[in-house]
């Protein structure tokens, strides 16, 4: 039985940041941007190092405080740094890793911020080297928006971080992440990575391949039904709400699916039930049996914090 989530108690007094000579981040977008400034505006960095494949949006990063210099050579930046951040689409680890982990010195921490743990972390252990240590983290929080003129170093205010040791993680190394997160300012909680694929999922995952469908299913309904409408224009708030994060960045989404499929297809079967439920009520005029679904809806939409 895989272990449970162990939640991390707000800290009573300011959590002390962890120090590091020099941290590289590999893909220097809306989190990893964030992340940098971060690091810069705490001091828990004394250089912060950007890698990432567009110099225009590595410039942009050193004019907004995200990082004090950048590489082209991966290695370059990896050599020197006692901490590396991996905040690329998660397809991209396993290339990144085969291209410069081997250049990762001895107890340098690496750790990353994406949406998919479970089999991705094995993968990432394997590929470091075994002086090396990988702690997994994902912050929830970001913006519709992506790129590293979107960061912002209040990002992670208040917002939830899940790490996710394993049984090969380096107890200081955890620790270590924790407190950054931590200073980040955001409530850490510990988690088994598998079971936080189940969880995101649930409760991310699925909702975004949701949003994605109703898109399309409104343009579909556009063509065949009101061409001559513009549709979208009379959505008002309602549409809004239910749709806004089917403006994220497709090519992350694409990973992440992919790399949590077995989980989500599972999702998707049990949220295709409902909606067949709701539609047979509909068919059937079934009142009664529609204010019932929806009321139980309604008690447990306002659970949500």
């Amino acid at each position: 039985m895989r272990p449970r989530a162990r939640n991390t108690r707000t800290p009573s007094r300011t959590p002390v940041a962890p120090r590091f000579k020099q941290a590289a981040i590999v893909g220097v977008g809306l989190i990893g941007g964030s992340l940098g400034m971060v690091l810069k505006q705490l001091e828990m960095a004394s250089v912060v190092i950007g890698i990432g494949r567009r110099i225009e949006n590595l410039h942009a990063a050193v004019r907004l405080g995200a990082i004090d210099r950048f590489v082209e050579e991966p290695k370059e930046g990896i050599q020197g740094a006692d901490l590396v951040i991996l905040a690329t689409p998660v397809d991209t680890y396993e290339r990144h890793l085969k291209a410069w982990g081997s250049a990762v010195r001895p107890g340098t921490i690496v750790t990353d911020v994406g949406s998919v743990k479970g089999v991705l972390v094995k993968t990432v252990e394997e590929l470091l080297p075994k002086e090396a240590f990988f702690v997994g983290a994902h912050p929830i929080a970001g913006k519709e928006k992506t790129g590293v003129l979107a960061s912002s170093v209040d990002l992670f205010q208040g917002a939830r971080c899940i790490v996710t040791p394993t049984g090969q993680s380096n107890p200081r190394a955890v620790e270590t992440i924790r407190a950054l997160w931590e200073a980040a300012g955001s409530r850490v909680v510990e988690m088994d990575p598998f079971v936080h694929d189940q969880v995101l999922g649930a409760v991310s995952h699925l909702p975004h391949v949701v949003a994605f469908s109703l898109m399309t299913a409104l343009d579909e309904i556009h063509a065949d039904m009101v061409p001559d409408l513009d549709l979208l224009a009379y959505g008002g708030g309602g549409l809004r709400d239910t749709s806004r994060i089917a403006a994220s960045s497709p090519e992350m989404w694409r990973d992440i699916c992919l790399w949590n499929r077995e989980n989500l297809v599972k999702m998707l079967d049990i949220y295709q039930r409902h909606v067949d439920r709701f539609k047979r009520l509909i068919e059937s005029g079934d009142g009664p049996g529609l204010e019932q679904q929806m009321g139980q809806a309604k008690q447990i939409r306002e659970q949500v914090q």
